[in-house]
């Protein structure tokens, strides 16, 4: 991965990641807690827009040689994945251990390339070379939803930007100013990069009701139907008069 943290410094490389870095700046500031990890391809820190005191960076490092992240339970309120589902050898596992860290209603940020987008069409001619970006694993965006969906995270939104081709050149004109909305109005599912936020969500208990069975409740009971004294043994309903009357 430290060809990819060579290629963000190039012109293509950096017009991607500045696009990147104006989209987890909106996101990022609307968001609160104790605790914010990123996790990332690249050394440079993203998370300048987030309010959060703690935060900190990890690369790929200490995941080459296990799945074990060195955090508690439930003890991250913000993690932001920077294209490292992209090149990890696991990444089911690895969003396996990421929900084993967040805390319950936390936030999850994955950046990622997209299969279905110019870049993916490239993609097949661009790998043989075998040069950065292209050695990346594009995971199609539908396909993480679904992971995430089983590991009990709910899907926020997804944001996706850089729709033009994979030009080398560096691109004219400033970074789109996403923070005024423009995210929001050409939002189109085929850009080169998508956003994913999740929120892990809390298990709730559901109370179990006891299922009354009406025709088991008095199925045994029998029912005593009145009968008719017999002669001689019944109450007599003749009321017996004083002398006299």
């Amino acid at each position: 991965m430290s060809d990819m943290s060579q290629w963000f410094v190039t012109a293509q490389g950096e017009r991607v990641l500045n696009t990147q870095q104006a989209v987890i700046d909106q996101l990022l500031s609307g968001f609160f807690g104790y605790h914010l990890l990123q996790m990332s391809v690249q050394s440079r820190e993203l998370f300048g827009a987030s309010q959060i005191r703690h935060k900190f960076a990890m690369g790929d490092a200490f995941l080459a040689e296990g799945e074990k992240l060195p955090f508690e339970d439930d003890s991250l309120d913000v993690i932001l994945l920077h294209h490292l589902l992209d090149y990890h050898s696991s990444p089911q596992n690895l969003l396996r251990e990421i929900a084993r860290v967040s805390l319950p209603m936390g936030q999850l940020v994955i950046i990622g390339f997209n299969p279905l987008s110019w870049w993916g069409m490239w993609k097949p001619f661009a790998a043989l070379k075998g040069s950065v970006p292209w050695d990346a694993n594009f995971i199609r965006p539908g396909r993480l939803m679904d992971w995430l969906n089983l590991l009990n995270f709910k899907i926020d939104r997804a944001q996706y930007c850089i729709y033009g081709l994979p030009m080398s050149r560096k691109a004219k004109g400033r970074t789109p100013d996403y923070s005024q909305g423009l995210s929001r109005n050409t939002n189109w599912p085929f850009g080169a990069v998508y956003v994913i936020v999740a929120r892990k969500q809390v298990a709730t208990m559901i109370p179990i009701k006891p299922v009354w069975n009406r025709g088991q409740a008095f199925g045994q009971l029998s029912v005593v139907r009145p009968g008719r004294p017999a002669a001689g043994r019944g109450i007599s309903t003749t009321r017996n008069l004083p002398p006299g009357d």
